[in-house]
């Protein structure tokens, strides 16, 4: 979602903010957060949130595409409200993550671009441990792409602080390391389309929020959870796939993949992992009442 700069979040000089969460009808307190897929299971982890303002992130939408269902997707300052999580997946002892959250940075939005209010993150650690799980356990950690929110832990984890994820294998498209500004000290290593990174997880291409971006497929137990990464940012994409992302790196081809990903994601048997949704990452799309829209998962519908 954020780009990496080549000086990052580090180099901004942070303070505490509280950021404001969405508070309409759309939100859903009691949201899933770990599944079950056969031998597998897929747990949310998250690390903080961002803001981002509704008309500059999406510039095709207008003022009223942003009431009636929609305006519970804003928070009581006007921006979309949105989360920055990853996905833990565990399989037989083994454990992978699905991206690595902002890091502990607070980034008020006087300090941010324009299209975006406020920016934290600092939860992941903690969120591990109540799963279960230390940092040292993550044998890799695959990359959507690799934008600031999305590498935070792995590349940024503060000032004269070693990664948590030193021991893993970093994992992003030969595109997406080949175009980062900012090259890591500690090389990462390519995948490729239809790689199996982990068992039962696949590297699907997924190009247009970045040129290399990538989504990743957990198949198991007759299921499968499709890690979408930056493809949507919020659900009111879902019914408006066309609607144009100010921050997209090729914004045509943003708009064919949001196609084709809609397409997969309303096939039987298919789960998704939003991770800036912030009514509830784990979650299906669906057809009906007048439109497409996100069901966020509970234990009565999972």
């Amino acid at each position: 979602m954020v780009p990496a700069s080549p000086g990052g979040p580090d180099d901004v000089t942070h303070r505490r903010i509280t950021m404001p969460l969405p508070t309409g009808h759309n939100s859903s307190p009691t949201a899933l957060r770990s599944l079950r897929l056969g031998d597998h299971t897929v747990t949310v982890v998250p690390d903080g949130a961002v803001q981002l303002h509704p008309r500059r992130w999406l510039p095709d939408s207008t003022d009223r595409d942003w009431t009636g269902d929609h305006a519970g997707l804003l928070d009581d300052q006007g921006y979309l409200g949105t989360s920055v999580a990853s996905l833990l997946v565990e399989h037989d002892g083994r454990a992978l993550l699905l991206d690595a959250g902002f890091g502990p940075h607070d980034i008020p939005a006087e300090d941010t671009i324009d299209t975006i209010g406020a920016l934290h993150g600092g939860r992941l650690p903690d969120a591990l441990a109540r799963a279960g799980r230390d940092p040292a356990d993550i044998e890799a950690v695959a990359f959507t792409h690799l934008h600031d929110d999305h590498i935070g832990w792995a590349f940024r984890p503060g000032p004269d602080r070693p990664s948590p994820f030193a021991r893993a294998t970093l994992l992003a498209s030969a595109d997406e390391w080949a175009d980062w500004p900012a090259p890591p000290k500690t090389a990462g290593l390519p995948v490729t389309p239809g790689q199996e990174i982990f068992p039962g997880v696949t590297a699907w291409p997924a190009p247009g929020h970045t040129r290399g971006h990538t989504a990743y497929v957990i198949s198991a137990g007759g299921r499968r959870v499709i890690a979408f990464g930056d493809i949507f940012h919020s659900p009111a994409q879902l019914a408006r796939p066309d609607w144009r992302v100010s921050m997209d790196a090729l914004p045509g081809q943003a708009v064919r993949t949001r196609r084709e990903m809609l397409a997969e994601l309303t096939r039987p048997d298919t789960l998704a992992f939003a991770n800036h949704f912030a009514q509830g990452q784990l979650g299906r799309v669906v057809h009906g009442g007048g439109g497409t829209r996100w069901e966020p998962l509970s234990e009565e519908t999972a």
